[in-house]
């Protein structure tokens, strides 16, 4: 029983290998051409004056004290 789920196994890796689907094909060009203009774009500046607004209230808020002692303390 088991050799046979052994080449089982070794004929669907086969077919996976087989489809058309690898990293040289159309599709894959073409998803690394969207990926590569995408990273290109950049941050758009309203995400980064939100992120600012969120530094700086971070940077302003007080860190509250715990009552309870931590572990090792």
């Amino acid at each position: 029983m088991a050799k046979d789920n052994f080449l089982t196994q070794q004929r669907t890796q086969t077919v996976r290998a087989d489809d058309g689907l690898g990293p040289n094909t159309d599709i894959g060009a073409r998803l690394r051409a969207l990926y590569g203009a995408v990273q290109d774009e950049g941050v758009p500046d309203q995400l980064l004056d939100l992120l600012e607004k969120l530094d700086s209230a971070e940077q302003t808020q007080t860190p509250k004290k715990s009552t309870t002692p931590r572990d090792g303390e």
